[in-house]
């Protein structure tokens, strides 16, 4: 669905406001403030839910880590889906099933399965309740690509990002961490603290938001079910720019993904440190990614969106990768003091290479204008795709290359990327060497 924007010469409205010059959508304010109380719920249990089913429910590791496949397998389905269910129902109506969806199963895994000690309804409730925050995030990244301005798109979807991240992992793990360590309350406990503080998101997003284009659907014939449903299928079998953006948001988080099942073992076993200094290390990847998604969705809308993404994104991750394993190895070998504080730094830079992504969800959307949300659908799969690929890649192939080949292989993909990037030229209206019709054209 099209949304005319209003603007004078230059694409600048006469009677902005100051969230307008930011490029946040001032209709959408609570909804970014909702998501982002719903996203710390959802990262509550980021860091503490395999020690409490390992240490309290007698669940082995590879057990626990079965049931976070499980769950990932929903999560993948949920972010295709969401997409083009936001152009059938409208984006509300998806991101209400999702809030209920997390709501429900989420009761059901605590209240139900965790006090049965039945494996099976474990599996079940935790693995449904994965449907959940995919439809709430990113049935709202649909309504805010259905409603920005198209000169200011990524840099509204930065904004997304900057509240997707403040509360996944970020502050959902800082809150984690002040339940148990400050506050004194268990594992269990602070699981229902996170079911908490997902209604009040919740809340504030579906109550506080009251733009009226997100509460219909975005296609004209949301009759034809099947055909709205299968578009973003279709998009990415005949649009070779749309297979290409959904590899490129694929190879993004495939390192990030990968990161978590050997680095823990690398930093104790090759550099002496402990897995709590790991987790410091995240902390700082996603701590510096968050102001940088609205720098380089701002600097996209200037520079380009294709540009960004190349030189911003890909490539700065590809050099910034092989930092995060290579100086810790030459600080350390040579007995350096200031080994880790120089591996925070290389973290710090690759969060920042991680946000030079954010253009790339823009560039989605721009080749299926009039359906966004199924236009979306094939970089909602890039995402799920990810969350399998990146442990999948390291359970085939870490015992032949190990932690250093590792890291030369996301670095090689990051550089696989850039050049997918770079074939995404044309796309952005006005600011590429190519318009958005003969990019269309072209494609």
């Amino acid at each position: 669905m099209s949304i005319p924007q209003s603007t004078a010469p230059g694409g600048v409205s006469p009677r902005e406001s100051l969230l307008d010059r930011m490029g946040l959508p001032r209709p959408l304010l609570w909804g970014f403030v909702g998501l982002m109380i719903f996203m710390i719920g959802d990262g509550v249990e980021t860091n503490i839910l395999a020690p409490y089913l390992t240490g309290e429910h007698g669940f082995s590791i590879p057990l626990a880590g079965t049931l976070v496949t499980v769950y990932g397998v929903a999560v993948a389905a949920a972010a295709f889906l969401s997409a083009s269910l936001s152009d059938l129902w409208g984006p509300r109506k998806v991101m209400l099933i999702g809030a209920a969806t997390w709501i429900v199963f989420e009761v059901l895994f605590l209240g139900v399965a965790l006090n049965s000690s039945s494996t099976a309804l474990v599996f079940i409730t935790y693995g449904l309740r994965g449907f959940g925050y995919p439809f709430f995030a990113y049935g709202f990244l649909v309504w805010i690509s259905a409603t920005a301005n198209a000169k200011r798109l990524a840099v509204a979807i930065g904004w997304f990002y900057v509240a997707f991240s403040s509360g996944l992992p970020t502050l959902g793990a800082l809150t984690a961490s002040a339940s148990i360590d400050l506050f004194g309350l268990g594992y269990y406990q602070t699981l229902w603290l996170s079911l908490a503080l997902v209604v009040i998101g919740a809340a504030v997003a579906l109550i506080g938001v009251k733009e009226k284009t997100g509460r219909a659907p975005l296609v004209d014939n949301p009759e034809q079910v099947w055909q709205t449903m299968s578009f973003g299928l279709r998009l990415l079998v005949t649009n070779r720019k749309a297979m290409m953006v959904m590899l490129t948001r694929t190879i993004n988080s495939v390192p990030t993904y990968g990161m978590a099942i050997f680095f823990p073992a690398l930093f104790v076993d090759r550099f002496g440190w402990s897995v709590g200094q790991f987790l410091i290390l995240t902390t700082v990847i996603y701590a510096v990614n968050i102001p940088f998604n609205l720098v380089f969705g701002a600097l996209g809308d200037k520079l380009g969106w294709s540009k960004t993404v190349v030189w911003f994104g890909a490539v700065l991750c590809a050099i910034s990768m092989l930092s995060l394993y290579l100086v810790p190895a030459w600080a350390v070998d040579n007995g350096l003091d200031f080994a880790y504080g120089l591996t925070l730094l290389c973290g710090a830079v690759f969060g920042i290479g991680l946000a030079g992504f954010v253009p790339l969800s823009a560039i989605a959307v721009s080749l299926a204008p009039q359906n966004p949300g199924a236009a979306m659908a094939s970089y909602n799969l890039g995402i799920g795709a990810a969350v399998f690929a990146g442990p999948l890649l390291v359970a085939l192939l870490y015992n032949l290359l190990g932690a250093a080949g590792m890291v030369y292989l996301f670095a090689a993909l990051y550089l696989v990327a850039a050049l997918m990037s770079h074939s995404l030229r044309g796309t952005q209206p006005r600011a590429e060497a190519a318009p958005l019709s003969e990019a269309a054209q072209r494609a």
